[in-house]
C-alpha cells in the first residue's frame, strides 16, 4: 500500500502552505484586532485585501478547486482539495479557494451565467435558505415554506434562516413545497421539495438580521432571517427539476464530508502548535511547563488523534478519486473528527490551565471555531446508524 501524496498534489499543499504562511497568517492580528478592548477585530477581509488574495490565488491556477472545470473552476480532486482545505484551515483569516455550494452545480448554462460563475468570482453572494425559524433543517415534516405554481411562474411565500455570508449583490437559493394538489404524493417528505433561485429585487423578499460583528463578538455568527410574501419566481428560475431538490449536489456532498474533515484536521495541527510553543515557553516554579508528565500526555494524545484522522480522510479522499464507495468512510470521518477537534480542544485547556477562551489570542478563536465544525448529537448518530447498517450487512469493519 502507497501512503505517498502523488508529486503534483505535493507541489499543490506547498504553494497553499506558502500562500497561508505568507499571505493569511500575517493578517491575523488584524482579524483579531489591535485595540485593548478588541472593538477593531473584524470578521472578514477588507473587500480589497479579499480581492488582491483572489487575484494571487488565480494566478497560482487554484481558485475555485472544488469546483468541475466544466462548470469554471480548477477541478482539483478529492484527495488535492483535503490538501488544499487542510492548509486553510490553519489560519483564522476568514479566506477560501473559491468555494461554491455543490447545489449550484445543478445549475443550466443560463442560471450558471447568472449565477454559478458570479459567486464563483465573489461578484454575487448565495444565501442558502433550507433552515427556517426554530426548526430543525433535518426536519423537512416540519417545513412551511410553500410554493404555488401558476401559468408562468411560482409563488412562494415563507421564512426562512441563513447562516451563509452575505454582500451587496445577492440572491437566495430556497428550499419550498409545492401546494398540496400540486405535487405528488410520495412517502418521502423530501419529495415535491424545489429549490428557486430568488433574486434580490424581488417583490416581497427581505432579509433581517447577520450584523457583521465586531469587538470580541467577532468571528461569531448569527442567522439571517429571509421573508418572502407572495413573491413571484419565473419558472426558469427552478433549480434542478421541479420537486427533487434534495438531489441536487448529491454526487458531490460524499466528498465535502471529507473535505470537511480536512479541515477539522488542519485546525487541530494549529492548535497542536500553538499548545506546543506554550508548553516550551511557559514557566512554573522555575521551569517550563513541557517537563511535566500530564503536559507531555496531553501533547502525546492531541497529535495521535490527529494522525489517525489525517490517515482517515486521505484514505477516504483517495476512494472517492478511483471511483469506490465511501459512504461507510464518509460517515466514519465526519464522526471521528468532529469528536477529534473537540478532544482536542479539551487537552489544550488543560496545557494552558483554563478553557483558552482569552479574547485577542489566535487559540481562542480555534477553539471557538471547533464549535462551529462541530455537529449536532442527532447528525453525529445518523453517522453511527450509517456505519452500523453497513457492518449489519455483513461487509468487513
Amino acid at each position: 500500500m502507497d501512503f505517498e501524496i502523488p508529486e503534483d498534489l505535493k507541489m499543490v499543499q506547498s504553494l497553499v502552505r506558502d500562500f497561508v504562511t505568507n499571505q493569511l497568517k500575517p493578517l491575523e492580528r488584524d482579524i483579531l484586532g489591535r485595540a485593548a478592548d478588541l472593538s477593531d477585530a473584524k470578521m472578514y477581509l477588507p473587500p480589497e485585501k479579499e480581492r488582491e488574495l483572489m487575484e494571487m490565488v488565480k494566478e497560482m491556477g487554484l481558485w475555485g478547486v472544488g469546483v468541475p472545470e466544466e462548470l469554471g473552476g480548477a477541478g482539483l480532486s478529492i484527495l488535492g482539495n483535503c490538501l488544499v482545505e487542510e492548509e486553510l484551515a490553519q489560519t483564522i483569516v476568514p479566506f477560501e479557494f473559491g468555494n461554491v455550494t455543490p447545489i449550484l452545480f445543478g445549475c443550466n448554462e443560463q442560471q450558471k451565467q447568472k449565477y454559478l460563475l458570479p459567486v464563483l468570482n465573489k461578484q454575487k453572494y448565495a444565501y442558502l435558505a433550507l433552515m427556517e425559524p426554530g426548526k430543525e433543517a433535518s426536519n423537512i415534516d416540519q417545513m412551511e415554506m410553500r410554493a404555488e405554481k401558476s401559468d408562468s411562474y411560482y409563488v412562494v411565500s415563507g421564512k426562512k434562516a441563513s447562516f451563509s455570508r452575505g454582500g451587496k449583490d445577492y440572491f437566495a437559493l430556497v428550499f419550498g413545497k409545492l401546494a398540496q394538489g400540486k405535487r405528488s404524493a410520495e412517502k418521502d417528505p423530501r419529495e415535491g421539495v424545489t429549490c428557486f433561485l430568488i433574486d434580490k429585487d424581488t417583490p416581497g423578499f427581505t432579509v433581517t438580521g447577520g450584523r457583521e460583528k465586531t469587538g470580541w463578538e467577532a468571528g461569531m455568527t448569527e442567522p439571517v432571517y429571509l421573508s418572502f410574501d407572495n413573491c413571484k419566481v419565473p419558472c426558469e428560475n427552478v433549480l434542478g427539476e421541479e420537486g427533487k431538490a434534495f438531489h441536487l449536489g448529491k454526487k458531490w456532498l460524499p466528498a465535502r464530508r471529507i473535505m470537511r474533515g480536512a479541515r477539522c484536521v488542519g485546525a487541530a495541527q494549529r492548535v497542536l502548535e500553538e499548545s506546543t510553543t506554550q508548553a516550551q515557553t511557559w514557566t512554573s516554579f522555575g521551569q517550563t511547563i513541557s517537563g511535566r508528565p500530564s503536559i507531555q500526555a496531553a501533547l502525546g494524545d492531541i497529535a495521535t488523534s490527529i494522525h489517525a484522522s489525517r490517515l482517515m480522510v486521505y484514505e477516504a479522499a483517495w476512494k472517492a478519486d478511483k471511483g469506490q464507495s465511501i459512504q461507510r468512510e464518509t460517515a466514519m470521518v465526519k464522526l471521528f473528527t468532529t469528536q477529534m477537534i473537540h478532544f482536542v480542544a479539551d487537552n489544550a485547556a488543560h496545557i494552558f490551565n483554563a478553557p483558552p477562551y482569552v479574547a485577542g489570542l489566535p487559540l481562542e478563536r480555534f477553539c471557538r471555531n471547533a464549535l462551529a465544525m462541530s455537529s449536532t448529537n442527532f447528525a453525529l448518530q445518523l453517522q453511527r446508524n450509517i456505519i452500523a447498517r453497513d457492518i449489519l450487512k455483513g461487509l468487513k469493519i
